[in-house]
């Protein structure tokens, strides 16, 4: 009865950070465009950094209940949610759809390069302070010289400056929205480690297949949205902000764990399954600048295999 109950306030925590975390994204995107932010910089820098906020939430309980391997596989697993799940659940239910990502061939192999890092610095087993601050400087990098491209902020752009920009119930709503999700990230985080512990499978495990679902119910909650309104052509600057963004956090969060953070010994597999996903992603994107309804089941296919291979190595490895 117990163990009901948990599984109950469980799905009950998800549901509240995608309550909470709706209401941060809506609060935001007006006071981004009250400021005259760009259409990119919204999507890419804006809502690609808050859709991450779950992550943030879980990464931050993790480290504070000294279980590292809980963000090791949140972070990962969310990159590979986001292209393997997300991306192609809008191209099969959305019958196609298009790339709208506005970045050229060069920046897009960057992109993505920086977003398949932590998947290679884990190969080893570990991740130490030095890939830590190499992850952070990558995304630095990548952020700048996107930045530039585009521009984050419009030129002679005053609005930031200006406190009439900033409306009081905005704020207050996206300081209520990051507290539910944290609260609820909290719960979560200590009934995944109770999980782990009755069903004697590592937390890691539970956190890539279950927790990069869960934290990224806001990506999922737009592509939904996007889905239900028709608009094939969303914005993919979102999807690739907030994959860029778990590359910083995972950076961020080997740091503040101090010290080594020691994996699990499946990692060149589960890289494969992250590279594949990139590469797949990139080549759908060069060929037609947008992903079908028949490479949409290819790439979740690929989730599929996924998701099966670390269930077997969480009971079996």
């Amino acid at each position: 009865m117990n163990m009901l109950i948990s599984l109950i306030l469980y799905i009950l925590s998800f549901i509240a950070i995608w309550f909470g975390a709706g209401i941060v994204i809506k609060s935001v995107d007006k006071i981004a465009h009250r400021l005259r932010l760009s259409s990119f910089a919204v999507s890419f820098f804006v809502l690609g950094i808050l859709t991450s906020i779950p992550e943030a939430a879980v990464s931050i309980n993790a480290v504070i209940d000294k279980r590292p391997e809980v963000f090791v596989g949140t972070l990962l697993g969310g990159i590979i949610v986001i292209f393997l799940f997300i991306i192609p659940l809008l191209a099969i239910l959305g019958k196609g759809v298009k790339l709208n990502h506005s970045l050229d061939n060069k920046s897009l192999i960057g992109l993505l390069a920086v977003i398949a890092a932590p998947g290679l610095v884990v190969i080893d087993h570990k991740v130490t302070n030095f890939e830590g601050i190499l992850l952070v400087l990558a995304y630095v990098v990548i952020f700048y010289f996107i930045q530039r491209k585009h521009g984050f902020l419009q030129e002679n752009n005053t609005e930031i400056l200006s406190t009439k920009s900033y409306s009081f119930l905005d704020l207050a709503k996206v300081a209520a929205g990051i507290g539910i999700v944290f609260i609820s990230s909290r719960f979560i985080v200590s009934q995944t480690l109770s999980f782990a512990e009755i069903l004697n499978i590592p937390a890691f495990y539970i956190s890539i297949i279950v927790l990069s679902l869960g934290a990224n119910i806001p990506e999922i909650s737009i592509a939904v949205r996007a889905i239900i309104s028709g608009k094939k052509d969303i914005a993919f600057g979102d999807y690739l902000g907030s994959a860029a963004s778990n590359v910083l956090l995972f950076g961020i969060f080997t740091l503040v764990n101090d010290g080594e953070v020691f994996t699990f010994d499946s990692f060149i597999i589960t890289f494969l399954f992250i590279a594949s996903g990139l590469g797949l992603f990139y080549y759908f994107a060069q060929s037609k600048e947008e992903i079908s309804k028949k490479e949409g089941f290819i790439l979740l296919g690929i989730y599929v295999i996924f998701v099966l291979f670390e269930i077997g190595n969480g009971l079996f490895g």
